[in-house]
């Protein structure tokens, strides 16, 4: 049994982890670290659909000492930049280490969590940085792309979409229901902090330097995100016809347990809702020699919580869907 304790409990993407994990048969979460103002209070109060299933009482960092000693790994769920002053102290405990945010995504101590692509590596790691929501459905989307040569790189335009809850649970005016209802905003166009995230793993499967034209938009829905990604074809006289396309990328992806490929039809948020499911679909416009492709995630699951969980599975030897394999509650 995985013994874990998870730092950052009461954010959505910890108690979407803390969900994964009350139903995951070789995995028990022994604690829970919150914020200062939730200290004592048991998650379920945070969270009352929790209440009867998972009791247990929001400890503080300020006890970090005492808690690691008794786990096998902790996932940190936090908001970026605190993570990084806590890890080393993890790690010299001898602990696996799985973090949500940010802080390591460009260290070469971490990881990539990212399984699709760096599985091998995943499994010897003990510090794993989770890729970001938005990085996961663009990556695994031009990935193929990129690796196999097949567009223009400098072409790179990544149409992104969210639900709210990509923003966390804070209180902020842009997540109010009158704000968020009935309208679509881009928000921190070319300057969005998952940009970089997103040219530097493209770049590390190009294996050289790339830039990506990246635009993040708000949508009034709770959870989800749908990348369309479109990139100019290299040889647009030899004609890449699409079924040779999505064959490509049923090979590239023949061992992903959680990518599912279209053949006909657009991927939908709500197909991969509470899932760890990334959807691709694909299309050529061959008037303009342009490659167009659609990745549809779960930003909460796939996105965070349950690419955690892929990422714990292959640390400590267990098959990679273990805890993962519900279906989305459509509608």
């Amino acid at each position: 049994m995985i013994k874990a304790g998870i730092i950052g409990a009461g954010g959505y993407a910890g108690v979407n982890l803390l969900s994964l994990l009350i139903r995951h048969p070789e995995a028990k979460v022994v604690w829970l670290v919150s914020e200062e103002a939730h200290k004592g209070k048991k998650i379920s109060e945070l969270y009352p659909h929790l209440k009867g299933i998972n009791d247990l009482s929001c400890q503080t960092l300020n006890e970090l000492d005492g808690l690691i000693k008794d786990i096998d790994v902790v996932f940190l769920a936090l908001p970026h930049g605190i993570a990084i002053n806590y890890v080393p102290k993890i790690l010299k405990a001898g602990k696996k280490v799985i973090d949500l945010g940010a802080d390591y995504r460009f260290s070469k101590e971490a990881v990539f969590g990212l399984p699709e692509i760096y599985k091998e590596k995943i499994k010897g790691a003990r510090l794993i940085a989770n890729p970001g929501c938005y990085p996961t459905a663009s990556i695994l989307g031009m990935a193929p792309l990129v690796k196999n040569g097949l567009i223009d790189v400098s072409s790179i335009n990544l149409d992104a979409k969210s639900g709210v809850s990509g923003a966390g649970r804070g209180v902020s005016l842009k997540v109010q229901f009158c704000e968020r209802n009935e309208g679509v905003t881009a928000y921190a166009v070319n300057n969005h902090r998952h940009m970089g995230e997103i040219e530097y793993q493209l770049g590390r499967i190009l294996g050289s330097q790339m830039n990506v034209t990246f635009v993040p938009h708000l949508m009034p829905m709770n959870r989800g995100i749908l990348v369309t990604g479109y990139s100019k074809l290299r040889d647009t006289h030899n004609a890449l016809r699409i079924t040779d396309l999505i064959k490509l990328y049923k090979d590239f992806y023949k061992d992903a347990a959680f990518v599912r490929i279209y053949e006909t039809g657009e991927p939908c948020t709500k197909n991969v809702s509470g899932t760890n499911f990334c959807d691709i679909g694909l299309s050529i416009n061959e008037a303009t020699g342009t490659v167009i492709v659609m990745s549809a995630i779960d930003n909460l699951i796939k996105g965070a919580a349950g690419q955690a969980v892929q990422n714990m599975n292959l640390v400590f030897g267990n098959p990679e869907k273990m805890g993962l394999e519900g279906i989305s509650i459509f509608p």
